[in-house]
């Protein structure tokens, strides 16, 4: 292994045959200087990586590029059950864990193999302008953690799977060109959106697909009062239900979320029997609907275009 040394490596390799820096991400992930001038890339060679792996606060500016989206992975199994520490095991369970803004991941599998087992996510971020792009999001319940309020996440070109809830939290993320996959009847998102954010889950120009089987899911349900989904642009299959929407049991939600849906396609586009307290997005309602005003809409000129990366 690389000995600790003064000079800051921006760029740092991963392999499991000895050929890189480390065998082992998080080892990479500890090497990186905290608080970097500039951004660091831990390249990860193709391989299976058994572990579970923290990109602390202080690792801003770092980048996890994989060889390969299917072929370097990262992979563990926990579950609710499992960790058993009481009614927040849930955020104890992600294979990565991402907490340093700034963070991209590229061309990667992360996956939790627990199993339809209870909640088991595979990926959580709770840190601000974080990008996700040519990633396969393996899991059932719980797949991916959007959390932190007023945080703001881009995934695109990317492959989500899950059960229940499988895409949930509260932070402002925009889902473009990727497709959501439902492996079971259920719900495919649980926004929890705080009540004074404009932007919640938005999905723009994916595909939804889902096991052959598979015949009733919801596109969402409220985890929190004043919870946002948008789908626009979409290719919704025939596995959708035409009502759309789930109130989770609770009608007072139906007058404080916000579901709503604009020119999506495919058999399962029944934009005339959606539950009634859901919307249809008019044209001028849906131009404010871009990447660039979702996750711009509040930030200083000098961060324009951070998505990019």
């Amino acid at each position: 292994m690389k000995a600790d040394k003064a000079q800051i490596d921006y760029y740092i390799t991963v392999a499991k045959d000895d050929s890189g820096d480390y065998n082992t991400i998080q080892e990479a992930i500890n090497s990186a200087k905290a608080f970097p001038d500039k951004r660091i890339t831990i390249f990860v060679k193709n391989g299976t990586y058994h572990e579970k792996v923290k990109v602390h606060s202080w690792n801003n500016l770092l980048t996890i590029e994989g060889q390969h989206r299917d072929s370097t992975i990262i992979t563990f199994d926990d579950y609710f059950d499992k960790i058993d520490k009481g009614r927040n095991s849930t955020f104890m369970t992600p294979t990565v864990l991402v907490q340093g803004r700034d963070c991209v991941l590229k061309n990667l599998t992360i996956e939790n193999t627990a199993g339809p087992v209870g909640q088991a996510v595979a990926l959580a971020i709770e840190a601000d302008r974080c990008v996700v792009k040519h990633c396969n999001l393996m899991g059932n319940q719980d797949t991916f953690y959007a959390a932190g309020e007023g945080n703001r996440q881009y995934l695109t070109d990317c492959y989500i799977e899950g059960t229940t809830d499988f895409i949930f939290g509260e932070a402002t993320v925009v889902f473009e060109k990727c497709n959501i996959h439902a492996k079971s009847n259920s719900y495919i998102t649980a926004a929890s959106t705080p009540k004074d954010v404009t932007y919640g889950l938005v999905f723009i120009d994916c595909s939804l697909t889902a096991d052959q089987e598979i015949n009733r899911v919801y596109l969402g349900r409220p985890w929190r009062q004043y919870a946002k989904t948008v789908f626009i642009y979409c290719k919704l299959g025939e596995f959708i239900l035409p009502e759309g929407w789930h109130n989770w049991s609770n009608p007072a939600a139906e007058r404080t979320a916000f579901y709503a849906e604009y020119q999506n396609s495919g058999n399962g586009d029944h934009p005339k029997q959606r539950v009634t307290w859901s919307h249809q997005l008019k044209k001028s309602e849906a131009e404010k609907y871009t990447v660039e005003q979702i996750l711009n809409h509040s930030e200083a000129k000098n961060e324009a275009g951070w998505y990019l990366k």
